[in-house]
């Protein structure tokens, strides 16, 4: 199951009150919020792989303070991070009968003025936890819960970064987007290789580009990014592992109002086009859930539940989002909402370069079986109907001689500047 915050669950304590988002473990097996009790805030993790989902209240010996975050770990326990005076305190709660445990791991100090701290998404697993502390100049990784003497400095980025989206199921590449001289470009961040930083998203030199989603079965990436529009932000998507040129569909443009990715459908290997993506569309009149996938180059509109965690949700390989929500009546729900607009499986590499480029599926799939017929199905001459722009993805690794179930590998993408686009590159 693939889930991401695109902004971490958590507020920087301007407004008083405690983060007041929802985060799920990449399995989908718990999740972890703050929740309310008159004017105090506590933790409550919540159990959702069983036959209805439920909570548990875990609160401390006094209420939650401003800047308080929690993510549930993969054994059930739930990480809180509790800033305090310059210094980010981190404990693991469980529940202990009628009470709370707690199990103290260490601090991290942040002196510098201006330094930032939050954690980052659930990294795969759910053994590990991981922060992210921004500084006037440079960003730093921590590992602050799994490690083996108390919170560990992973890496350091020059650059302020921000989001924060795993690449891999293995929970070692990490992908931030730095801003730098001016520019954010997205970045990947090897954990198993000391912190190596190297390009990841790179569409146009004046550009900014952002990775908003990622799903390592497919992968299929969610993007933003000017480039096709100097000056204002595009939803954008690609594939990792594929030359082919990111694509801008027309139909992601709501207007008037504000489109973010939450979720998309794992598990849709060789066939990204396919995967359901669930969307957040707020507007003037409200927040509602979209589903789109892009062979179907169009957002299928649908209401939220009351009481929606909005933003908040996964996708099961099935094409369900499950959508959490909190009401009165219900403090602890699950909504289930088939995602329409399933698609046969993509165009063998076979299929000519004219039918591949007018339905703008099946390429990307076929390009990534390693096939020469792929190639040339993607590198239809005319201009891409969906809006492509230049941006290219190179997947490294060992490759077996002999065929075998699929294994996960390290994939980055390769700046323009490095990619064989010449006569892929579209407007």
């Amino acid at each position: 199951m693939t889930v991401c915050a695109i902004e971490p669950p958590s507020t920087d304590g301007t407004a008083g009150v405690p983060g007041t988002g929802c985060a799920i473990t990449a399995d989908g097996a718990y999740a972890a919020r703050l929740a309310r009790d008159g004017d105090s805030w506590f933790p409550e993790r919540w159990t959702l792989d069983g036959p209805e989902p439920y909570a548990v209240p875990l609160p401390g010996n006094q209420p939650e303070g401003p800047g308080t975050e929690v993510q549930p770990m993969g054994d059930g326990r739930v990480l809180i991070h509790r800033p305090v005076a310059g210094r980010h305190a981190f404990s693991l709660l469980y529940p202990t009968g009628p009470g709370t445990g707690e199990l103290p791991l260490g601090a991290v100090e942040c002196a510098g003025p201006g330094t930032r701290l939050t954690l980052l998404p659930p990294a795969p697993g759910g053994v590990r936890a991981y922060a992210l502390a921004v500084g006037p100049r440079s960003s730093v990784v921590w590992l602050v819960a799994g490690g083996a003497f108390g919170p560990q400095r992973c890496a350091e980025v020059p650059g302020r970064c921000s989001g924060g989206v795993w690449l891999d199921g293995s929970g070692r590449l990490l992908a931030l987007d730095r801003e730098l001289d001016g520019r954010t470009k997205t970045v990947v961040v090897d954990l198993e290789r000391a912190g190596e930083v190297s390009p990841l998203l790179q569409i146009a030199e004046g550009s900014d580009d952002r990775l908003l989603l990622a799903d390592p079965d497919s992968g299929l990436l969610l993007i933003s990014s000017d480039a096709p529009s100097p000056g204002r932000e595009r939803l954008g998507w690609g594939v990792l592992g594929s030359t082919l040129p990111v694509r801008f569909p027309e139909c992601l443009r709501v207007p008037e109002c504000v489109v973010t990715p939450f979720a998309i459908q794992p598990g849709q290997v060789l066939m990204p086009e396919n995967c359901a993506v669930g969307l957040r569309i707020d507007g003037s009149l409200g927040t509602w859930v979209g589903v789109w996938r892009p062979a179907g180059r169009e957002v299928r509109h649908l209401p939220a539940p009351e009481g929606w965690l909005a933003g908040t949700g996964l996708c099961t390989r099935d094409g369900v989002l499950r959508l959490p929500y909190a009401t009165e009546a219900t403090p602890c729900g699950v909504s289930d909402v088939p995602a329409p607009g399933g698609v046969a499986a993509p165009a063998t590499a076979g299929a000519g370069a004219g039918d591949a480029a007018r339905e703008g599926t099946g390429v990307v799939a076929a390009e990534r079986t390693g096939g020469v017929a792929a190639e040339r199905a993607g590198g239809a001459q005319g201009p891409d109907p969906d809006g492509g722009a230049a941006g290219a993805f190179e997947r490294v690794g060992p490759v077996g001689a002999e065929p075998g179930p699929p294994v996960p590998a390290a994939a980055r993408p390769v700046p323009l500047q490095q990619a064989p686009l010449g006569r892929l590159v579209t407007n």
